[in-house]
């Protein structure tokens, strides 16, 4: 298979740290707001995945996201993986020992659960028969915490779902049908870097069970929970930004 194209932005100055993003995500909907703290630290390697049909495999992502670091010069970096990006992050640090410093697995897996699994099915049907209505707003249904979502005024929703259905990233097929196969149980126990696990408590996509049993098969990993849906970007934006900085800090990675 050809290596996986990626499109590659570098921000900031320090210490390396790359960003693996979730299925049907972009760099931007997924860290946007949150890299302009992180560059202020950091060299931030941000890339998004293919925005069309290309084939993904877990190890092409990893070994790809590891090149774009390298050919940016960032020679040694930890990875801030989210939601599938976790899962990327994981086969990353054990494929490119010598290359990963540290992780951050926020709202991830180490393989999806029958819930997951017939969540992104759902997402390819919907997207094969054209129903981008339908695919925002089973997204949208799965994307915060019950409070969140009920919270926002129905006029909020709808207007939500709209924007939804006109703005689904290129990709997110092909990213859904990696998500069914992703496993990196066995990975786990090979992990030798800083990790912290960071829970999204009220997550209604990914359950919370698989960061806790992310945090308990890592050696030494931290855990923190967030009390949050699968989008704690949006939901908690500052208390996802000051876990991060902290163990970045902490580590001094």
């Amino acid at each position: 298979m050809t290596a996986i194209p990626l499109r590659t932005t570098v921000h900031g100055t320090g210490p390396g740290l790359v960003l693996a993003h979730g299925a049907s995500g972009t760099i931007e909907t997924n860290f946007g707001a949150l890299i302009p703290a992180l560059a202020a630290t950091h060299t931030v390697v941000a890339s998004d995945y293919p925005d069309n049909d290309h084939p993904l495999t877990l190890d092409g992502l990893a070994d790809a996201l590891v090149a774009a670091a390298v050919e940016a010069g960032v020679e040694t970096f930890s990875i801030l993986g989210y939601s599938l990006g976790s899962a990327v992050a994981i086969r990353a640090a054990v494929r490119h020992p010598e290359r990963v410093r540290g992780l951050l697995l926020a709202a991830g897996f180490a393989k999806p659960d029958n819930r997951a699994r017939l969540a992104v099915q759902n997402w390819q049907a919907l997207i094969d028969r054209g129903d981008t209505a339908g695919f925002a707003r089973l997204g949208l249904s799965l994307a915060f915490s019950t409070g969140y979502l009920n919270s926002l005024p129905a006029e909020l929703v709808d207007e939500l779902v709209r924007a939804g259905a006109t703005s689904i990233p290129g990709g997110t097929r092909q990213q859904a049908m990696l998500v069914e196969t992703v496993d990196t149980t066995t990975d786990l126990g090979d992990i030798a870097v800083p990790t912290l696990v960071v829970n999204a408590s009220e997550d209604l996509l990914i359950d919370p069970a698989n960061s806790r049993f992310l945090a308990e098969s890592i050696s030494g990993a931290e855990y923190a929970e967030i009390p949050t849906g699968h989008v704690l970007m949006l939901e908690q934006p500052d208390q996802w930004r000051k876990t991060i900085e902290d163990f970045l800090t902490r580590h001094q990675l």
